[in-house]
């Protein structure tokens, strides 16, 4: 038996609650001797941290720098390897759209180019969300198929789209059509294997012709594309783990994520205090919910030091609130690092808590990267977290006699 499969028949349901608390890109490096976290006033989580077991996750595995969507499979108790789910499918899924096996997702960015060709803001200055509407609307009036392949275009938060290919015989074989860095030259996209050729030449006309007719739409006068991607059969975590699991998060792609693994994706606002409104208002609902806080990340890609500090603070001062709902077993924890050192994700392991009834706490002083490291839990790979937290919810059987 794979572990998978001896995880699913020792799985038993109970009344026990879970929570698991994502802190996205929270891992840092240290700028004048010390990380966002460390630079932060944390007194709740760091009280927390002092019941608690500790240690440091690897997302993927050691070295491996991890995008969102893997990183959070792993969370969620799936290999990363084993089940590979690209970022338009799971950012088409948290717009409501839905999808079929005929089409191809991606994900989009508005970007500024200059006259060279280079792209100079991959996120087009984060140019509104009504501002990426209009010209969402604009762009799908200009170009409604390529080559005999339909073509929407679907506006998420800020920068970012979604770009539906709809036909015959596409392939997800795709490279991404994105520099992923400023500074570098826009690109067009590959067939990773032959039958992808004709869907790469589609999706390059499309680009072509899209940032053809974006020139006078400065700074949002480019688009990116990555992530594309079809449709994957994957199984729920009610399935794999007997769990009743709902989802808080206010981004599209993590929310698409969640419903891909069978989770109820509840309504919420966008403040941090409106997603623990919602965790109040749903808690004897479901037994596991996942629990999602954006705002450090979107501050560590943008370099933003100070920024990222504060989320962490604001973030803080809710963990009362969430303490007095009870849970069972409580996680915080990242996805993933995104260092304000390096402006993207890095392969750095996060801090990870648990806190339930049936654990030996540790006894730290201050939930960071470094004191984490000192944790009874060592350092382990993100996909063996939720297992933890099964056993210590007393949703795991005894294996073998």
């Amino acid at each position: 038996m794979t572990k998978e499969e001896v995880l699913h028949s020792l799985a038993v349901q109970t009344e026990s609650k879970l929570l698991m608390v994502v802190i996205d890109g929270m891992g840092g490096l240290p700028v004048r001797g010390k990380t966002e976290l460390e630079a932060a006033r944390t007194p709740n989580l760091d009280r927390l941290a002092s019941k608690s077991i500790c240690g440091l996750i690897d997302p993927i595995s050691a070295g491996i720098t991890p995008g969102s969507g893997p990183s959070h499979l792993a969370l969620f108790g799936y290999d990363p390897f084993r089940h590979e789910i690209g970022r338009g499918v799971m950012e088409a899924l948290g717009i409501g759209l839905r999808l079929t096996k005929d089409d191809l997702a991606a994900r989009g960015n508005f970007a500024t180019m200059n006259e060279q060709g280079i792209i100079v803001d991959r996120r087009a200055g984060r140019i509104s969300t009504e501002k990426s509407k209009e010209i969402c609307r604009f762009l799908e009036s200009e170009i409604k198929e390529v080559e005999g392949v339909r073509v929407s275009i679907h506006p998420g938060k800020e920068h970012r789209f979604v770009v539906l290919f709809q036909g015959k015989e596409l392939r997800d074989g795709l490279s991404d059509a994105d520099p992923q860095k400023d500074g570098l030259k826009a690109k067009g996209t590959e067939g990773l294997y032959p039958e992808a050729r004709r869907t790469a030449e589609i999706v390059n006309d499309y680009l072509k012709r899209a940032n053809e007719v974006l020139k006078p739409f400065h700074p949002a006068n480019a688009i990116l594309l990555r992530g594309f991607s079809k449709i994957p059969d994957i199984p729920t975590m009610a399935d794999r783990f007997r769990l009743r699991p709902a989802a808080i998060a206010t981004y599209p792609m993590y929310r698409g994520l969640a419903m891909l693994v069978g989770m109820e994706v509840l309504e919420t606002g966008e403040t941090v205090h409106e997603e623990v409104g919602t965790l109040k208002r749903y808690f004897d609902g479901y037994d596991f919910f996942y629990l999602h806080f954006k705002k450090p990340d979107a501050a560590g890609e943008d370099g933003d030091f100070g920024n990222k500090v504060k989320a962490f603070e604001e973030i803080d001062r809710i963990v009362p609130s969430i303490l007095k709902l009870k849970p069972d077993v409580l996680v915080v924890t990242g996805d993933h690092s995104t260092p304000a050192l390096l402006k993207s994700h890095s392969w750095h392991p996060n801090p990870v808590l648990i806190y339930s009834r049936y654990i030996r706490p540790d006894g730290i002083r201050r939930f960071t990267e470094r004191s984490c490291g000192k944790g009874q839990l060592g350092r382990f790979s993100a996909v063996n977290l939720l297992p933890l937290m099964l056993a210590n919810g007393l949703k795991l059987k005894k294996f073998g006699a």
